[in-house]
């Protein structure tokens, strides 16, 4: 098991320095880059409490349109009750943000009022749902589960935007695409999300995207950083960096079978997605076996999708039957019989509020 045999332990001082774009994105937390689809939306996010609410309004134009965050009426009546909304608006602390969506598919949020206060959201599960048995298959024998006292939460999170993601390339396994500024400021997202939340190792993917977004969610802790080949993307040897476009004009049938059929897809008489399922396993078993009750990990979509899909007992047909964007989190929750249970799939509020963060407890 290369994933097993193949990883490296790194421990991070509190002192660590971020990277001068990043110190530059990090001035105030307060008008960081998110990253949305390429898209001709114009978003307005209004926080109020610590709640986000997202309104998508189509633009007829190919360009951006124009962010129109509220129409004032003609009418007496109606100005001074949007005026006393505002008042009181201002009074409870809110923040309203819009964005508008670039060119590279890049989304600008620009803050409105300062928010003073976070709002902590929990993600616990209540009603005793992990008394739950048979749902899903052990992910280790059940007698070797129970004689651990097996019973843990897996934090798995996308890394940050991508040079190659803004770019609509094909990445897999190639080390050349590095975290854009936007990537930067999502994995501080996560860091800043996850500040109350104790953990007891971070695992993440060697390659540069995951690794950094990795070293800067950890920045400061004590517990160690290991990195596991087991969390690599898939290898998708000669079309790694192509254009999407490029890749599905050259290699139209092979393009669509990554597209459309992935289970059966084969590059250089290798099937990557049946790579990635004994990549999960390995994981799993790693994760499974390490000390603690909390674990993060950092990796990229490709190897999410395969450690949900085996969470779940999914087979590689499935593996476009969910998603997660970048800086995305997942949570899976393993009990003490060894069944695990997704509690929460692509968690993004973080990437939009400042004002989210989550608590897990130990």
């Amino acid at each position: 098991m290369a994933g097993l045999a193949s990883r490296q332990l790194v421990t991070l001082p509190a002192s660590s320095q971020a990277s001068e774009p990043l110190r530059k994105a990090n001035t105030s937390l307060s008008s960081p880059l998110v990253a949305f689809p390429k898209t001709s939306r114009t978003r307005v996010c209004s926080v109020r409490s610590g709640r986000p609410s997202v309104r998508a309004e189509a633009s007829p134009s190919s360009q951006p349109a124009p962010v129109v965050v509220a129409s004032a009426s003609a009418a007496p009546a109606a100005e001074e009750e949007a005026q006393a909304r505002r008042s009181s608006s201002r009074n409870r602390s809110n923040t309203t943000s819009t964005t508008t969506t670039s060119s590279d598919g890049t989304a600008t949020f620009s803050a409105g009022e300062q928010l003073t206060s976070s709002k902590a959201v929990s993600l616990e599960l209540t009603g005793g749902s992990l008394g739950f048995a048979g749902a899903t298959t052990p992910l280790v024998p059940s007698s070797k589960a129970k004689a651990k006292g097996l019973q843990k939460r897996i934090v798995l999170i996308r890394h940050g935007l991508s040079s190659w993601n803004a770019e609509g390339r094909v990445q897999g396994r190639s080390d050349e695409s590095g975290l854009t500024v936007t990537g930067e400021v999502q994995a501080l997202r996560c860091r800043e999300a996850l500040r109350d939340s104790p953990f007891d190792c971070c695992y993440a993917s060697p390659i540069s995207r995951a690794k950094r977004s990795a070293e800067i969610i950890w920045q400061g802790r004590k517990e160690p950083l290991v990195f596991l080949d087991s969390l690599s993307e898939a290898h998708l040897h000669f079309l790694e960096g192509m254009l999407n476009s490029e890749a599905k004009r050259l290699y139209p049938d092979l393009f669509r079978a990554w597209r459309e059929d992935p289970a059966n897809f084969c590059v250089d008489g290798v099937y990557p997605v049946h790579q990635l399922w004994d990549q999960a396993r390995d994981t799993w078993r790693e994760l499974l076996e390490s000390p603690g009750s909390q674990v993060l990990v950092v990796t990229h979509k490709s190897l999410l999708r395969a450690l949900l899909c085996t969470a779940l007992g999914m087979g590689p047909d499935k593996f476009r039957a969910m998603d997660v964007n970048n800086g995305g989190m997942c949570v899976v929750m393993v009990n003490s019989r060894g069944e695990p249970m997704v509690e929460s799939l692509n968690v993004t509020a973080h990437l939009q509020s400042q004002a989210i963060s989550y608590h897990f407890k130990s």
